[in-house]
């Protein structure tokens, strides 16, 4: 799929920013719906899938971060932005939580958060296009199309980082993939995560694909430069 035909759902209230920014992004991607309260984005979402949502936050019957959530567990494929006024490092971390892709404080720089919003596409389809949408890492069968993790017959959504991670990964299987080229690769431009952000989802991933009785982990920690998935745990893939 070309950049230009994606779907885009913006959830804005401020009539300026709106009007400006929509006709903005109708210059590039031909299919955007703008929409002024989360009970119409609600609506839009209930009615079709959407491959990004830039979303505000405050909004006159609620907040940004619901629609976030309610992406996450309905359109687990939909990536999410977030341009707001709310720039503290608690909303910031939320909204990442939330499994977000980047997070644009106002004022912003309309030519940057184009980019910002193209490089968050262009991410989103390298993912989608994975050559093999299901396979069995550890304990874990992964859905790559569908964002899902199944262990145990028990069933969780990732968020896009968690995909895109675990893809880097596979694409290099056996070898050893550097935090520095994880940093690179997953985290957007203008956000500033330490080497330290990498460890914990490795730690979450581990706890994941492993499996409660796994002696060993199939991400192996090499230690000062990245971490490695062992060849072992493709063994028993059935890919599709």
């Amino acid at each position: 799929m070309n950049l230009e035909n994606y779907t885009i759902l913006f959830l804005e209230d401020e009539k300026n920013i709106g009007e400006t920014l929509t006709e903005r992004l109708k210059e590039e991607y031909s299919d955007v719906t703008w929409v002024t309260t989360v009970a119409e984005a609600d609506a839009e979402l209930t009615k079709r899938h959407f491959d990004l949502a830039l979303l505000d936050i405050s909004l006159p019957d609620g907040s940004g971060f619901d629609t976030a959530e309610q992406i996450r567990n309905t359109h687990p494929t939909t990536a999410v932005v977030f341009l707001t006024a709310m720039g503290t490092a608690d909303d910031r971390i939320r909204g990442l939580e939330l499994g977000a892709e980047d997070y644009v404080v106002k004022p912003f720089h309309l030519r940057e958060l184009l980019l910002r919003i193209r490089n968050v596409l262009k991410r989103t389809q390298r993912l989608t296009n994975h050559t093999h949408s299901l396979v069995k890492i550890g304990s874990a069968s992964i859905n790559f199309e569908r964002f899902t993790a199944t262990v145990d017959n028990t069933t969780r959504t990732l968020t896009h980082k968690e995909s895109l991670l675990l893809q880097i990964l596979l694409e290099k299987c056996g070898q050893v993939v550097s935090r520095d080229e994880i940093l690179d690769r997953v985290w957007p431009e203008g956000e500033f995560p330490s080497q330290r952000t990498v460890d914990n989802f490795i730690v979450k991933i581990r706890r994941l694909i492993d499996g409660a009785n796994a002696r060993k982990s199939c991400i192996t920690s090499i230690r000062s430069i990245g971490y490695r998935l062992e060849d072992q745990a493709l063994k028993k893939a059935k890919n599709t």
